[in-house]
């Protein structure tokens, strides 16, 4: 038992004073801000989601930097397993849209071949929704440079 402990305290030496200084990679796949949510083709049956507002989405290759945030919307059709799931992430979604909090879901190795779509352009060929690390409210006392871009976008 001492020997164990001796080493825990030998590995907390060694390792400790580069525990502090780590960066951890970041992978959500978008961090937004979400103004309406639209549920198509009804709120009551959906099979797609139209989510509108400023999305800073994860940059690809590179697991540390988001793009700059963009004006448009996200447009995704349920995927076919785990619908329930997707379902109430959707409903968190559209309950998040117009507090202007800032919410992050999917996965980073998922989204890398969304984009944001326009504000005038038709919802057309909807992207499979990304069940990543679920859905996450972010506090707005952050420096974190996705949901900071985000809340000072103009």
């Amino acid at each position: 038992m001492k020997f164990v402990a001796a080493a825990v305290l030998l590995a907390l030496g060694i390792l400790g004073p580069g525990l502090g200084t780590a960066q951890a990679s970041d992978f959500v796949g978008v961090y937004a801000l979400i103004d309406k949510v639209t549920l198509e083709p009804s709120a009551d049956h959906p099979e797609r989601i139209q989510i509108s507002g400023v999305f800073a989405m994860a940059k690809p290759d590179d697991r540390n930097y988001y793009l700059a945030p963009q004006r448009g919307y996200l447009y995704f059709t349920l995927p076919t397993d785990r619908k329930d799931l997707a379902l109430r992430e959707w409903s968190d979604l559209k309950a998040s849209a117009g507090t202007h909090m800032v919410v992050s879901f999917g996965d980073r190795a998922h989204l890398q071949m969304l984009k944001v779509r326009k504000t005038d352009e038709k919802p057309g060929s909807p992207d499979v929704y990304p069940l990543g690390f679920g859905l996450t409210r972010n506090r707005s006392d952050t420096d974190y440079s996705p949901v900071k871009s985000l809340l000072e976008y103009r």
